[in-house]
């Protein structure tokens, strides 16, 4: 797996083959473990850690799933090559900016990311396309079961799997799902959907997980709770809640379309206006009107556009895939011409007709 050659194509989470993935994104879940003879991270040393990555690094490279694992030491990457496996959503933005030995095993297809002295000694995680969380649970058990023939992971019976974070301790899952929530966003329901969440405890965050912006109107919906209940009942709550809040989108979609049609038609018909003739734009502006054209291509307002090219478009101009499509080190005001550029040649590449 060349990181070069990636930028070039994307991940099957980001197809938009899934279930429902006219709203949902991607499905993921993550686990949280650690090696029983050696203490969390933050007591870790240097020698610690490397011997933990040292120890992982064999049985993680030779589990037969998602085709070949690749292997990679994360400490070895540049920033650019750490910062454009985040935007992939294969390692987490901590995992990036960490220090010492640390690696990552990911899957042929980036379903597959397997993240050593993250803040866990190990974070496995799955990741679909579409509304899949019961083809990742499948997946990512028989990942942890297969690992758990190699090496004995922290476990006390009463408590569980025992994790860096108290708030992990149990099961060590979470499980997440990321939205597109556009109509929501446009009506303000949206705040209604952020308090029912406050009240189920369940966490609501951007694109990047905690600590970013729902920018372009994504949302991922994902579990607090992690002891207590069992990994199914916590992903059957998260599939009735979502279940709920895409039957909430689909529903307030159609009432924009009878209510509004030209007034909609207008917005995404300018989005995409915009994002075909732009000279520079910024991400976030992007994120915004490529919300817009999606919205617009699940609706029947758009002719000629697939929902995966507007999928790939929100990963692929942001800054590192920029950079990596362009082989070279680009500064903000430069990001954003050649992010245009790159825009106006995907849409321009086809003729795409309004309806």
């Amino acid at each position: 797996m060349d990181l070069n050659g990636l930028a070039q194509t994307s991940g099957e989470w980001l197809r938009g083959t899934g279930p429902e993935s006219d709203i949902v994104i991607s499905s993921r879940i993550r686990l949280a473990r650690n090696l029983a003879q050696f203490p969390f991270l933050s007591r870790a040393d240097d020698a610690g850690r490397a011997e933990i990555e040292s120890l992982l690094r064999e049985p993680i490279s030779s589990l037969p799933v998602d085709g070949e694992l690749t292997y990679f030491s994360v400490n070895n990457l540049d920033a650019l090559d750490r910062q454009f496996l985040v935007e992939r959503q294969l390692i987490s933005r901590e995992h990036a900016e960490m220090h010492g030995s640390r690696g990552v095993g990911i899957g042929a297809e980036e379903n597959v990311s397997l993240m050593i002295n993250e803040e866990d000694h190990l974070r496995l995680q799955v990741l679909r396309s579409g509304f899949a969380l019961d083809e990742c649970w499948a997946e990512i058990n028989s990942i942890d079961d297969a690992l758990e023939e190699h090496v004995t992971f922290a476990f006390s019976e009463q408590l569980g799997f025992l994790t860096a974070c108290p708030t992990n301790v149990g099961t060590g899952i979470r499980v997440s799902v990321m939205l597109h929530l556009p109509a929501l966003a446009l009506t303000k329901e949206i705040q209604k959907v952020f308090q029912a969440m406050q009240k189920m405890r369940l966490a609501v965050r951007g694109l990047y997980g905690e600590g970013s912006q729902a920018m372009g109107d994504f949302y991922q919906f994902s579990n607090q709770v992690t002891l207590g209940p069992s990994e199914q009942e916590i992903i059957d709550k998260l599939k009735e809640v979502v279940d709920g809040i895409i039957k909430y989108e689909r529903r307030v979609r159609d009432e924009l379309v009878v209510k509004n049609r030209q007034r909609l038609h207008d917005q995404v018909s300018r989005a995409y206006g915009i994002l075909r003739s732009a000279q520079t734009i910024t991400s976030e502006e992007t994120m915004h009107l490529l919300s817009s054209v999606r919205m617009g291509i699940n609706l029947g307002l758009v002719d000629g556009l697939e929902i995966p090219t507007t999928n790939e478009l929100f990963i692929q101009t942001q800054p590192a895939h920029l950079q990596k499509l362009r082989d070279e080190h680009l500064e903000s005001a430069e990001r954003n011409v050649a992010r245009a550029t790159y825009i106006r040649q995907r849409l321009g590449s086809s003729n795409h007709e309004h309806n």
